[in-house]
């Protein structure tokens, strides 16, 4: 039997997506090990493969077919615009991208006035700016913590994952705009589900049934 690797996005999501698959009978006892140093799994009995990637990977790995599926945030999805089959929302790690600055910007974004904008996600920001508000802006790219760009003077305002929203009140910003709800998303290889779409396809209602029972 073919393996059908999973690749599982490092951290909280890993750990999230492994607690539903045991819910839907799938375990990989070899993860739950915090000492290994190993970077593949395998369920021999389910023919099952899984490996830890950073985030931003997992629609790549996915793509070239490295892996058959992948589960991982729908903002990376986005940002990396990948060729890949998004087939099922996990409901993990809801949250929204956003629009935030102070709130003299909000006047800014109503008048369409030529602002910058720093974000980790530029794809997102530009198809944001460019293509639904029709906004000319200049995006700078940031890896750290972008609520400092507004406060540095470097933006006007920022594109950024919002949860509660506190970190950005404790910085003197809000949230201006609502750009699109986020979560876990299940992806998988084009080709792989025209291979394999059974077994795939088996697992994807696996999972959902262990979402509607959770």
């Amino acid at each position: 039997m073919k393996y059908i690797t999973i690749a599982l996005a490092k951290g909280r999501l890993a750990k999230q997506t492994l607690a539903l698959l045991e819910q839907s009978g799938i375990t990989c006892e070899e993860m739950k090990d915090k000492e290994t140093r190993k970077l593949i799994f395998v369920n021999e009995e389910l023919g099952l493969k899984f490996f830890l990637s950073k985030t931003s990977d997992v629609p790549t790995y996915v793509e070239y077919g490295a892996a058959d599926i992948g589960v991982v945030g729908s903002d990376t999805i986005l940002e990396e615009g990948r060729k890949i089959l998004e087939v099922l929302d996990l409901g993990l790690g809801k949250c929204r991208m956003c629009v935030a600055g102070p709130v003299s910007a909000k006047e800014l974004l109503m008048k369409n006035e030529i602002i910058r904008v720093a974000s980790k996600y530029p794809k997102i920001a530009k198809d944001y700016f460019y293509n639904k508000k029709h906004q000319t802006v200049e995006i700078v790219k940031l890896n750290g913590s972008v609520e400092l760009a507004p406060i540095v003077g470097l933006s006007e305002v920022i594109v950024d994952i919002v949860e509660t929203g506190s970190t950005l009140r404790e910085n003197g910003l809000e949230v201006l705009e609502e750009i699109c709800d986020l979560s876990a998303r299940v992806v998988v290889n084009e080709a792989s589900m025209k291979m394999q779409r059974e077994r795939i396809t088996n697992l994807i209602r696996d999972l959902k049934s262990a979402i509607h029972q959770g």
